[in-house]
């Protein structure tokens, strides 16, 4: 299978499902198809997918249980669900997004429209992540998370954060987090508290705990707490 993305469509329209494989199996995709839901599962349990395309809609079971069944087991939290479905309401698409879908396309849908969704979740799972402790952080757009909780750091902040933990094995001065961020030499003493308001800044949104992440030298500088 290589280095291939998989898309499981789960769709009882043969013809939609048709619709859905013909235009998703390239781009290093692969698309399996499946019109119910205890098909789908044999295989589910038996390879994982990347993504799964879901109508709501379904033969054997609903499209609202195949998702609490995926999202009821913890392994499963990085596979991307999109709804596929012709229940349009809003209520319907808020629940589906509460029990765990990422995603919710209206039927009958634009191909493009389906192409860009999908891609777009895609991306997400091939860009860098950088994990250390609970924290995830995902460098090309600048977002935290700590045990999946979205945290706001400003993009100095993160880049400082990132910086430490790149370099968790050994101190980082002052100097060198203004230099590799500014992008100038450090020539006021004012400047290496700028570093230190923006490391307070970041303990405090981390945790209550100011060392739990990041530990103050004295006289050096800073450095990652070791995991």
């Amino acid at each position: 299978m290589g280095m291939s993305y998989l898309i499981y469509s789960l769709e009882d329209d043969k013809e939609i499902s048709r619709v859905i494989n013909l235009i998703l199996s390239k781009n290093d995709n692969e698309v399996v198809s499946f019109y119910d839901a205890t098909s789908f599962f044999k295989a589910f349990n038996n390879i994982k997918p990347n993504m799964v395309l879901l109508d709501l809609m379904l033969p054997d079971i609903s499209g609202e249980e195949v998702i609490k069944k995926i999202r009821e087991d913890k392994a499963n939290k990085d596979i991307e669900i999109i709804v596929i479905s012709a229940k349009n309401s809003i209520i319907n698409k808020v629940d589906t997004l509460d029990l765990g879908a990422d995603d919710y396309l209206a039927k009958p849908f634009e191909v493009l429209e389906l192409i860009s969704r999908v891609n777009a979740k895609k991306r997400r799972h091939l860009e860098e992540t950088i994990i250390y402790k609970d924290l995830t952080l995902y460098p090309q757009r600048f977002d935290l998370y700590k045990n999946e909780k979205k945290i706001d750091l400003t993009t100095n902040e993160f880049k400082i954060l990132l910086h430490l933990i790149k370099n968790k094995d050994r101190v980082i001065s002052r100097d060198e987090i203004f230099s590799t961020y500014w992008n100038e030499p450090q020539v006021l003493a004012y400047e290496s508290r700028v570093i230190d308001v923006h490391i307070n800044s970041i303990r405090n949104k981390l945790s209550n705990n100011k060392d739990e992440y990041i530990v103050s030298v004295y006289g050096e500088g800073y450095r990652i707490k070791n995991e």
